[in-house]
Parts: structure tokens; sequence; C-alpha cells
């Protein structure tokens, strides 16, 4: 026979052993420019710039209701 616990493993137990696999919410900041929520040390999705400077090309939205 292979290796089997010798007792059951408490759920208390089994959750300290598995405490870092939880998940963490992203740090968020404003961005200097346009005052939106980022992501920190990302570019700003919806201006994108990045350490003040214009890193990606961002298209402006349409309000056309076709």
């Amino acid at each position: 026979m292979g290796a089997l616990p010798k007792r059951k493993v408490s759920r208390h137990r089994r959750g300290n052993r598995r405490q870092h696999l939880a998940l963490t919410a992203p740090t968020l900041v404003t961005c200097p420019k346009c005052g939106n929520l980022m992501r920190a040390h990302i570019a700003c999705k919806t201006c994108g710039t990045y350490k003040g400077r214009q890193v990606i090309t961002v298209a402006k939205e349409t309000s056309d209701n076709r």
C-alpha cells in the first residue's frame, strides 16, 4: 500500500496550508493626466500615458447610435 494519512486533516489546518493561494485585488491608482483609476505601473487604458509620456494611441469613442 502507498502512503496514507494517519488521521483526518482539519479544515483549519488545511486552510493554514493554503493561505498563500488567496487572490488579492489589484492596486489601483488615479491617473495624473485623466484622473481615471488605473493599475499601478501599467499604462493608462483611457488616455494611453505612462510616466508622463504618451506610449499607446487610444481611439476616441464615438457615440453613433446606428
